[in-house]
């Protein structure tokens, strides 16, 4: 500072003054500001969520249903532009939870493994 600033407060003076005033509010207002950016989180969180599931495709089989499993996921036949999609039918042995279903051939063996509902198509005989 120059000595005539000591005397007569400058603009400058002054809004350093006010400065600590505002660092000393805001720091009194983060608590809110906090909660105020997790009411927003959540909000955002809900409508995605929202968002997402409006889009999804539940797909849900009974125990006996018959189905078709993903060539694919299964990796059974040799994969190409002329192999084929789905293979089977099979049939739904049991219902695991959160989509998860055991398969058996139509003669009764069981297939090694669990499929998911994603990985199935229903197959009506």
């Amino acid at each position: 500072m120059i000595p005539a600033e000591i005397g007569i407060p400058s603009a400058r003076v002054l809004m350093i003054e006010d400065n600590d005033q505002e660092l000393r509010m805001n720091l009194n207002l983060l608590e809110e500001r906090k909660e105020l950016a997790s009411i927003r989180e959540h909000n955002y969180k809900r409508h995605l969520q929202k968002y997402y599931n409006s889009r999804i495709q539940i797909c849900e089989f009974d125990a006996g249903d018959f189905v078709f499993r993903n060539n694919e996921a299964s990796g059974q036949e040799p994969l190409g532009k002329l192999a084929p999609t789905w293979e089977g039918p099979y049939k739904i042995h049991k219902v695991l939870s959160k989509g998860a279903y055991k398969l058996e051939k139509l003669d009764g063996t069981e297939i090694p493994g669990t499929w998911n509902g994603a990985q199935l198509k229903k197959c009506y005989i």
